[in-house]
């Protein structure tokens, strides 16, 4: 069974020595809200989609999903630790919901009506984080983008600024772009690597895909077949990613992915869990359900992470 001891959170806490009050008071403030609070773990319900995928494709299977008050009222009856959502959505629901459940500002995101190199756009600030009562800014970047040095630049700034706010960062690390071909996308070195570069960006929660059974760059290849770096099941590549990220140091959550059924998503859960990751990300995979199901998926979820 997981540890409920607050002493859980405090480990982890001291993991982030160099961190302000503000900064670590926030961090726990998201470890020791809902259903898991205390355990260390995390499933946060994220609703960015709106924007990335447009209305239709994001809420057409499940229509209260239109209404921003909607995803709030969903993660406060599930018991998710936070909600993350771009400055529009929060400025909706913020005071409606003051207080009853962590906010997460993501602070850039993209659209699908222009096919160019990844490289979303900044929409939310700092400033209106802390306007809107949030617990940590939210950020996406595109390890593979040509593009990507810029988002580094841009991200180390708003990460400083935020620490000066007592904010902590929720980074969205996904490889994408020229550099990569579709299948270096989730492939478990890439994945690493990654989340390994959130980290020493300074990010405090990172968060990533399944890494799937590939290994993509050839010199990492040679690395892995000479140290046998077992790859074979979802269980070992996430250990690798938790690993990569200062040793299992940093908070490391995965997302839901694309929609599919229940009984994959559980089974992917599990395997998260089982590999140690620190709970998941999951926004389409709830929320496009009806309401009573996804709050039972979300609760199926919790209690994997939660008895892992």
């Amino acid at each position: 069974m997981a540890n409920t001891d607050k002493n859980r959170v405090k480990e982890i806490l001291s993991w982030y020595r160099s961190e302000n009050p503000g900064v670590l008071t926030n961090l726990a403030r998201m470890m020791n809200h809902g259903t898991l609070a205390g355990t260390g773990k995390m499933v946060i319900l994220p609703v960015d989609q709106g924007f990335e995928h447009g209305p239709a494709r994001s809420f057409a299977s499940n229509a209260p999903g239109y209404d921003p008050a909607y995803f709030p009222k969903l993660a406060i009856e599930s018991g998710c630790n936070a909600y993350a959502a771009p400055l529009g959505a929060l400025e909706a629901i913020a005071a409606d919901f003051a207080g009853q459940v962590p906010l997460i500002l993501k602070l850039n995101n993209s659209d699908t009506m222009a096919k160019q190199e990844p490289c979303s756009a900044v929409t939310g600030s700092v400033r209106d984080a802390q306007r809107l009562g949030c617990v940590a800014i939210g950020y996406t970047i595109y390890p593979g983008s040509s593009m990507r040095n810029t988002m580094y630049e841009d991200l180390r700034e708003l990460i400083l600024e935020a620490k000066d706010a007592g904010l902590p960062t929720v980074l969205w690390c996904y490889p994408r772009g020229s550099g990569l071909a579709k299948e270096g996308e989730q492939a478990v070195d890439i994945t690493a690597y990654a989340a390994h570069v959130g980290c020493q960006l300074g990010a405090h929660v990172i968060k990533v895909k399944p890494p799937k059974d590939v290994v993509y760059q050839d010199e990492a290849k040679k690395v892995f077949e000479k140290y046998k770096i077992p790859t074979k099941t979802l269980t070992d590549r996430v250990k690798h990613v938790v690993e990569s990220c200062f040793a299992g140091k940093r908070i490391v959550i995965f997302s839901g992915g694309e929609a599919k059924d229940t009984p994959a998503v559980m089974a992917e859960i599990k395997e998260i869990a089982a590999g140690g990751g620190f709970g998941s990300i999951m926004g389409r995979n709830a929320f496009q359900r009806p309401h009573d199901e996804a709050v039972k998926l979300l609760h199926d979820v919790m209690a994997t992470f939660k008895n892992a």
